[in-house]
């Protein structure tokens, strides 16, 4: 490993290093994009998501001062043959710790390879293209261009509490959470809608242990399109606790192959948009695959929403 300054230091994250993780997120949020856009949820999920060990796959570096100034890790809840890496760093002074990390990092993902049983593997990384040094740092590592994601939004002003009536035929209601067959087939519709997407497949037993683990699980805004009693299409929303943000996330929208094109994608969306205006949010955001062969994306143009930024997504093979 590249040697860190003198002082510094490597250690393994804990959930203790939550506040600090999401304050070195936000800080490089902010100089790559001009705003915060990482919750504290996604630090948990991070740090707790299956086969994602913070004793074993994950690192932070102090400064002499010992604050947290660069922190990486994994993603892959399936185990399947690829991870998604993250390497985030303090914008300037911390910048000594970003090679050292991708360094570490790489190293686990070629144990995590073996450890899954696999004979090659990938490895994707995202950057915003403002984040130039980490692009090239990825590239000197052997990492290319594979496409783009992007970051979208739409401003709830005017927009009614009460969301227009769904198509006919078509009936929008909240999940329920305390019907283990509603929450299977919500589930069944995410894993079995983006089977021709880049979505990481997981369990219904590693989903629903995520949904039961979050502290404050948001299901009257998670949305069921159902047709003729089929639940066709799901949305999935996620509560962002810094209130200073005062925007609704769109997490997962999903609609069976079979039904799409029917309106129920943008029936969901109104839903959801007029239950984030019924509580005050000024706007509401998701992220979307620009590659997704579902042109997901049109729908979100369709419905008002623009894009913020666009991330480059990188890959290599172990």
């Amino acid at each position: 490993m590249t040697e860190l300054p003198d002082g510094w230091s490597v250690r393994r994250p804990t959930l203790d290093d939550s506040p600090a993780l999401l304050a070195l997120v936000h800080a490089s949020d902010i100089a790559a994009v001009g705003y915060p856009d990482y919750s504290p949820e996604e630090v948990r999920e991070a740090l707790t998501e299956p086969h994602t060990d913070p004793a074993r796959d994950c690192w932070v570096v102090l400064d002499a001062g010992g604050r947290i100034v660069g922190w990486t890790y994994p993603g892959n809840p399936t185990g399947e043959s690829r991870d998604f890496i993250e390497v985030y760093v303090w914008p300037g002074d911390g910048r000594p710790a970003m090679r050292p990390l991708l360094e570490l990092m790489l190293a686990r993902v070629a144990e995590r390879k073996v450890e899954f049983g696999h004979a090659a593997y990938e490895v994707r990384a995202g950057a915003l293209p403002a984040e130039t040094a980490y692009i090239d740092l990825l590239s000197e590592y052997g990492f290319t261009f594979l496409k783009q994601h992007a970051r979208m939004r739409i401003s709830l002003a005017g927009v009614a509490p009460t969301a227009p009536e769904p198509p006919a035929g078509v009936t929008i209601r909240t999940v329920r959470p305390g019907d283990e067959a509603d929450m299977r087939a919500f589930h069944a519709v995410v894993e079995q809608a983006f089977l021709d997407s880049d979505h990481r497949s997981a369990s219904y037993q590693d989903w629903r242990k995520q949904v039961d683990d979050d502290p404050a699980p948001v299901f009257d805004e998670w949305f069921v399109a159902e047709v003729d009693g089929v639940v066709a299409g799901v949305l999935e929303s996620s509560y962002d606790s810094d209130e200073d943000s005062g925007e609704g996330w769109v997490k997962r929208l999903a609609v069976l192959g079979s039904y799409r094109r029917k309106g129920l994608g943008e029936a969901l969306l109104r839903r959801a948009f007029a239950a984030y205006a019924a509580k005050g949010r000024a706007q509401a955001g998701l992220g979307v695959d620009l590659a997704n062969p579902t042109r997901a994306a049109r729908l979100y143009r369709a419905v008002g929403m623009t894009p913020l930024y666009e991330a480059n997504i990188y890959q290599k093979m172990i």
